[in-house]
């Protein structure tokens, strides 16, 4: 048997990219981590997410043959690998799928073919070495596999419907419950005899030894609601082969984390944690989780508490648990950044471009979960010596995360290692109890979607409202009622209607829908909202006021032009705070979401730390000179490439077709966008910003206005310092004067205050002394003082332990209902009698709690006949500590 010849990671991407640009393939660049316009993906998962739309039917594109190396992720939602990784050989949160597709031209032969004469011809894997799978009724994928490529009968396994119903099966994939699917063809790898395992199919497939490399898709049917397969017109390829596992085939090693590029991460984790046993599993998941963060951080996401930046956040710091495990103390991981540029820079140059963000990032994050790791750790080690089953109790887990920023996978990673599990369902019930916010994954649902058979009969809609705000001849071509597709509503139906064209302007970009109303002769339709649908699709969401709708009517549409008016002077002058951020914070600054409505815009972009008052205004007074420059907003239609050789920014989270439309407004701002603006810069007439703020770590956001609505805050603000010089007695040029010396006068008073306070504290402890009882030589004393707050009671105890010498003393200061304990222990009690325990009795009685020093300590509770009897109880507590 030949051994095949060694070949490194970055050639095997090379190689499978110019074979099949050698078979007339187009080649594409991998799509980012966060899917562009679609909610039902928390993040890009497999090879075909970026040609979902083609799939469908909703997108065409320029070629009908493709190949790329698509960078995913799985570790949130439905595919979470995040347990498994560093523990398994195979598992990552982060890896690349090579893929090669075909939309409507070659198919099963073609494909099979190629796949192999690449594994065999190119990377002279061994045929002996191979064996396939194919659906158990899918001939002629078998008879290629035999007759063509010459694959023997014992290495062709036909496997079922081995997951309990009609084509679930691992060799029929489907993209949902309806639509594209088809049966697929597997290549597996035989690793020997001497690893443990069966071939697929077999009782005991879950072993190392036969491990799947390459899956072929056919899609061929269009599967309908009733479940009957209907043949597809232009039958599809969607292949994927995992780049590690191949990697690890190429490099004659077991395990994904012996390969070149994981190698070399793992040597710089050791020396960045000076771990010399490579073999360690924390360092496995260290090089593995600085992959899926740094792209994730390349592609747009931040940490945060919520959404995807969670996910990040939740790796991260389990990559810096490892780090803690291993006995780092200061911050290395984002040291990981440069090794993971030199690594992958080449292959995507997005990642060397975004360095510098990535490492600010996550050096952030170390120096924040550093600050709570050593006392979170101790938290976790106390709960679980008192856990008596094995199981965390999920409200520990809970406090965990919501005081010590746990993420609960964390806190099963380290259960997992002391034999021990967490109880997800208290953890999940203590979540939604707290915080909705937690429900990341639910941010993600789909809403309404159009019927894959539906998506099939239509064509794209016919935008006209960049140059109509009202068009007659609107052909009705779908309605949807209740999220079901219909022939006819009628008044009072809530529905979403469909037409070929429309003026209206369907939500995307952060620009809202546009409203206004359809009609026809005794038809009217209110329309409060356009959504785009299936990426391609305006959909007028509204209510039938009167009449009958029915498919094929021909209706009239006028928008709201004062709301689409008020909203492109919003969504241009976004474009324009976007520039001047970058002018005057950085070019890290990046567009992270934003809101264009009639009333506001809002901004969120990266910026790692707050904005002060002169960058904001700076940032605004530059926004204004373009404003006042009045330049044309010119629009461009081109081609994608073409547009970012134009210098054209494309924005966070959106989805770009080969052919683009681009802003550019003078030399300031060139920007993709498909939404409406102004014609100059002018129209925009003022911009103000009324707030700025963190969203989340390094995510910031500011609120503006723009137009009458900027001329509206400043009459507002004007209005307020007119009020505020009123009732300082005072002229509005005077305002900040009078303040001052309010604010002087203010000080002065408190001092006063302060010590008044401090006199009468000492006359009512002078006199307090006098009252203390004497038991075995020491001085006891409990006490109520009304209108006392807990720094005067604490002078107090301290005055009357000075005092009395040897003493033990319960101060309770009472306001508004509530009492506040202060209790001090001194001279020959001390030791005896200990004032946390003394504190925590007399709270206990009030429904309070406390704790402190063995000679000071504070709490508080509730006022009422239970404080008189707690402190009347004081003495006789005391007395047997003193015997």
């Amino acid at each position: 048997m030949n051994t095949p010849a060694k070949v490194t990671t970055s050639q095997i991407r090379a190689d499978f990219l110019a074979f099949f640009k050698g078979k007339g393939h187009t080649i594409v660049p991998s799509a980012p981590l966060v899917p562009g316009n679609d909610p039902t993906l928390l993040f890009t998962n497999s090879g075909m997410v970026q040609f979902k739309d083609v799939f469908l039917g909703a997108e065409k594109r320029s070629y009908v043959r493709a190949a790329d190396v698509q960078r995913c992720l799985r570790a949130g939602g439905k595919h979470n690998d995040l347990d498994s990784v560093g523990y398994t050989a195979r598992h990552h949160t982060f890896f690349e799928m090579l893929g090669n597709w075909s939309f409507g031209d070659y198919f099963k032969k073609d494909a099979i073919a190629w796949a192999w004469e690449l594994l065999t011809g190119v990377w002279k894997l061994p045929a002996e070495r191979l064996l396939v799978t194919v659906y158990h009724n899918d001939d002629e994928a078998y008879a290629l596999w035999r007759d063509m490529v010459g694959v023997p009968e014992e290495r062709i396994v036909r496997i079922g419907d081995n997951k309990g119903a009609p084509y679930a099966s691992d060799n029929f994939w489907q993209m949902a419950d309806t639509g594209p699917c088809g049966p697929c063809t597997e290549i597996f790898y035989d690793h020997g005899e001497h690893i443990a395992g069966g071939p697929p199919g077999s009782p005991d497939e879950d072993g190392d030894r036969f491990i799947e490399i390459w899956n072929l898709v056919f899609m061929q049917f269009d599967r309908q609601p009733d479940g009957t397969l209907v043949p597809l017109p232009a039958p599809c390829v969607d292949t994927g082969m995992g780049l590690e596992r191949l990697a690890a085939i190429l490099q004659h090693v077991h395990t994904n984390y012996e390969i070149d590029l994981f190698q070399t991460l793992i040597g710089r984790a050791a020396a960045l944690t000076g771990t010399a046993d490579l073999e360690n599993k924390s360092l496995r998941v260290i090089a593995d989780h600085i992959r899926a963060c740094a792209f994730l951080i390349v592609d747009g996401v931040l940490p945060s508490n919520e959404g995807r930046g969670y996910v990040l956040r939740r790796i991260i710091r389990r990559a810096l648990r490892h780090g803690w495990m291993l006995g780092v103390r200061q911050p290395f991981f984002s040291a990981m950044v440069p090794t993971l540029v030199e690594l992958m820079g080449e292959a995507y140059p997005e990642l060397p471009a975004a360095a510098a963000t990535v490492e600010k990032a996550l050096l952030a994050e170390e120096e924040r979960f550093a600050e709570t790791l050593d006392a979170g750790m101790k938290i976790f080690d106390d709960v679980a010596a008192k856990v008596g089953d094995g199981i965390i109790p999920g409200a520990e887990a809970f406090r965990l995360y919501d005081t010590y920023g746990f993420p609960v996978d964390l806190t099963a990673d380290i259960a997992r290692e002391r034999g021990m599990t967490v109880d997800m369902a208290g953890f999940d019930s203590a979540m939604e109890h707290q915080r909705e916010m937690a429900r990341a994954a639910g941010k993600f649902g789909g809403g309404v979607q159009l019927p894959a058979e539906l998506v099939a009969t239509l064509s794209p809609t016919v935008f006209l409202g960049y140059e109509q705000l009202q068009a007659d001849g609107l052909k009705v071509v779908a309605l949807l009622k209740d999220g079901r597709p219909v022939d006819t509503v009628q008044a009072g139906d809530a529905v979403i209607v469909f037409t070929a064209q429309t003026p209206f302007y369907a939500e995307s970009g952060g620009q809202v829908g546009d409203h206004g109303v359809l009609s026809a002769n005794g038809v009217e339709i209110a329309v409060s909202d356009t959504q785009k649908f299936a990426g391609q699709f305006h959909g007028h969401v509204g209510t039938v006021k009167q009449g009958t709708i029915k498919l094929g009517d021909v209706l009239s549409g006028a928008i709201d032009t004062t709301r689409r008016g008020a909203t492109i002077l919003n969504h241009s002058a976004t474009h324009l705070l976007h520039a001047a951020l970058r002018e005057v914070l950085g070019t890290h600054v990046q567009q992270k979401g934003s809101l264009v409505a009639p009333d506001r815009l809002r901004f969120d972009f990266s910026h790692f730390q707050p904005i002060t008052a002169e960058e904001l205004a700076l940032v605004e007074r530059k926004v204004n000179e373009q404003v006042r420059a009045n330049n044309a907003a010119e629009v461009h239609h081109m081609g994608m490439q073409e547009a970012l050789d134009f210098g054209a920014m494309a924005l966070f989270g959106e989805k770009y077709g080969e052919h683009v439309r681009v802003l550019k407004m003078g030399d300031y701002s060139t920007e993709l966008c498909g939404g409406t603006h102004v014609a100059r810069t002018g129209d925009i007439g003022l911009f103000k910003i009324t707030s700025e703020g963190g969203v989340s770590s390094g995510v910031r956001r500011i609120e503006a206005v723009t137009g009458q609505g900027a001329l509206d805050h400043v009459d507002a603000e004007e209005a307020r310092l007119a009020e505020a010089a009123h009732l300082l007695g005072g002229a509005a040029s005077d305002v900040v004067d009078k303040i001052r010396q309010l604010g002087e006068r203010q000080k002065k008073l408190e001092r006063e205050l302060e010590a008044l306070k401090a006199k009468l504290a000492s006359g009512a402890t002078a006199d307090l002394g006098a009252s203390a009882v004497a038991i075995n030589g020491v001085k006891v004393l409990a006490a109520r003082l009304e209108g006392f707050d807990a720094k005067a009671l604490r002078e107090a105890v301290d005055r009357l332990k000075q005092q009395l010498g040897d003493a033990v003393v319960l101060l309770a200061g009472t306001q508004d209902g509530k009492a506040s304990l202060v209790a001090g222990v001194s001279g020959a009690a001390l030791g005896r009698v200990k004032a946390g325990e003394l504190l925590a009795h007399v709270a206990g009685q009030i429904g309070g709690k406390g704790g402190g020093r063995p000679d000071m300590a504070q709490g508080g509770g509730e006022d009422g006949p239970k404080l008189v009897a707690a402190l009347e109880g004081v003495s006789e507590w005391v007395r047997p500590h003193l015997a």
